[in-house]
């Protein structure tokens, strides 16, 4: 066993666990050591990621779960606490299709349902999942809960309005969250992503975009990377990376902040 994996010993808890970036942080957590706990609305789905985790040898339990059912949150990282004893990490990756929303859309544009698609489904979600975790870390004065948002949370591309609106509310939870909570030696951290090419979200969104524009998938791809100042494609494996650094000891001193890994995409 490699005694330097950062995460060893560690209990996580991933939602959104069958989706792309869910995935690979959830593989990623348990390439560092923790034993990983995955919900998923689709149970194939999380089974799957499970079944590469356990094949790699790391440690992994699927359920099927919908992050925006309260009662079934709360239950589930009830039972978890109750087996294992601690919750250490909390990360929600959950989210709707980006066309729920109308990514791509002008906010002019845009329909009442779909403005509101974000706030009912990824912030709600982000704020139950957190809240659960929450009151077992409390407790036990210890854990790291990582928000998830993205570069639109600073506006600076159109397109946006409605992910960006939820992003930003994400955020001001995380800040809002730590007061409450860090004191009890809770950390609350949001890692802000620039966008992730190979995720399910901006697969979906630039070939609807590339479909309007007339350009190839490819030609997108370079455009995404040209708004950031280092003019490379983020990837689902670069916020996995960054996720496993905030949810390790190596990151500490870190609560109440926002980590912006967006490459300069979008500027504090």
């Amino acid at each position: 066993m490699n005694s330097s994996r950062i995460l060893q010993g560690k209990h996580a808890v991933v939602f959104g666990a069958g989706g792309s970036i869910g995935a690979a942080v959830a593989k990623e957590f348990a390439a560092e050591g923790a034993e990983v706990f995955l919900a998923g609305r689709t149970m194939s789905n999380v089974e799957e990621v499970a079944r590469q985790i356990t094949k790699d040898g790391g440690r992994a339990h699927a359920a099927a779960l919908n992050a925006i059912d309260d009662a079934a949150v709360n239950e589930y990282i009830d039972g978890i606490a109750r087996q294992i004893g601690s919750i250490d990490i909390v990360f929600n990756a959950a989210g709707p299709l980006a066309k729920e929303y109308g990514n791509g859309k002008n906010a002019v544009d845009l329909e009442i349902e779909e403005f509101m698609a974000p706030v009912t489904t990824v912030l709600k979600s982000q704020f139950i999942t957190a809240r659960a975790g929450a009151r077992h870390m409390v407790k036990q004065h210890s854990g790291v809960i990582i928000f998830l948002t993205g570069s639109p949370a600073r506006g600076h591309v159109e397109g946006a309005t409605a992910i960006g609106a939820a992003f930003g509310a994400i955020e001001s939870l995380m800040e809002n969250l730590a007061v409450e909570i860090s004191p009890s030696g809770v950390r609350v951290v949001c890692l802000r992503t620039t966008a992730n090419t190979d995720s399910r979200t901006i697969q979906q969104t630039m070939d609807a975009l590339a479909g309007k524009m007339n350009v190839t998938r490819e030609q997108m791809i370079a455009k995404m990377a040209s708004l950031n100042f280092l003019k490379v494609p983020a990837s689902i494996y670069d916020t996995a990376k960054a996720a496993v650094f905030l949810a390790s000891d190596r990151a500490r001193m870190m609560t109440g902040t926002v980590v912006n890994s967006t490459a300069g995409a979008a500027l504090d």
